[in-house]
């Protein structure tokens, strides 16, 4: 965090002009002593900053100095203002800060990448709220005050109480050691422990929440790309899932491989069609699944599944039947 003070210190002297390490220290939440070490360390760094004394003396950068990010070519000035178009800042309640954050980074940018890198930024669309079939991106409100009180838990390492809702149950209140926050799809997640006990929890389910002052229990170091990985397998391998073996024509296997849990095997078949051995959640979600890919797939098991599918063809066609 240190250096994000820094950045924020030389923010602060280029905004006001002058400031006092008090003044410094209230403004970063920090001693006085911190402020003059990270004086000392910005100097070392070649930054021009200098203490006035008197009674309104302070510290202050040399006139017409510029934050520019040194060695920052084109293409990571670009990467970097192309990431203010991701979703995981709204997730987290962090997209109001992700917007500020944006426009000290174009500020400091150097003068012969600015305006090149926020055209060019202009001209890249990430995630947009519907696909080229005009279906719209599941947006989840989550209050504010709600996901403000979980980051500030996680950050800190406190224990939290949140008023969760699971399907189909009744809301309660639970107390969690929070881990961290994953967001997917633009869906934001909260993963936890319970009782020593993984768990993962919807952020658009948790009504309230509650910091506490009790140090949570958990690893002072966390990989979230491998825990979330673990936590998805064994949702995808645990529940009542449903196995199906399907053939499917190639140009439909993306649609039917993107609603699955798991693809357990898949090999060419004789009629240039894909046959998959894929799992999904339960039965309804396996008849969704293979009814939107309608004739350009089979299923070949289970059986009540193949019945399930030619039942409702059948209600379908009959309705359709202009003889009758």
């Amino acid at each position: 965090m240190r250096a994000d003070r820094l950045v924020s210190l030389v923010l602060l002297l280029r905004q006001h002009g002058r400031l006092s390490a008090t003044a410094l220290a209230r403004e970063l939440e920090v001693s006085t002593r911190t402020v003059l070490r990270d004086i000392e360390a910005l100097s070392a760094a070649g930054v021009p900053v200098y203490a006035e004394r008197g009674r309104h003396g302070g510290f202050a950068l040399l006139p017409g100095f510029r934050t520019e990010l040194t060695g920052l070519n084109h293409e990571e000035a670009l990467a970097l203002l192309v990431a203010g178009s991701r979703r995981g800042a709204e997730a987290f309640g962090l997209g109001s800060a992700l917007a500020s954050a944006m426009l000290k980074v174009v500020d400091a940018l150097p003068e012969s990448y600015r305006d090149t890198a926020a055209d060019a930024a202009q001209r890249l669309l990430i995630e947009p709220d519907a696909d080229l079939l005009a279906r719209r991106l599941v947006a989840e409100e989550v209050p504010e005050a709600v996901v403000a009180e979980v980051r500030r838990a996680v950050f800190a390492g406190h224990k939290l109480r949140i008023h969760y809702a699971a399907v189909d149950q009744s809301p309660k209140w639970r107390t969690v050691d929070p881990v961290g926050l994953v967001t997917v799809r633009g869906l934001g997640y909260l993963l936890a422990t319970r009782s020593g006990e993984d768990r993962t929890y919807r952020l658009s389910r948790i009504g309230a929440a509650e910091e506490l002052d009790e140090p949570a229990e958990r690893r002072e170091r966390v990989d979230l790309d491998r825990a979330w990985q673990e936590r998805s397998t064994r949702f995808r391998t645990g529940g009542d899932q449903v196995a199906v073996l399907a053939r499917v024509h190639p140009a439909r296997r993306k649609d039917l491989v993107g609603t699955a849990l798991a693809v357990l095997a898949e090999e060419d078949d004789a009629d240039g069609w894909l046959r998959l051995e894929v799992t999904f959640q339960d039965s309804r979600h396996a008849v969704w699944a293979l009814w939107q890919v309608a004739d350009n797939a089979e299923v070949l098991a289970p059986q009540w599944l193949r019945t399930s599918l030619r039942d409702r063809a059948a209600a379908i066609a009959a309705r359709y039947d202009d003889s009758c």
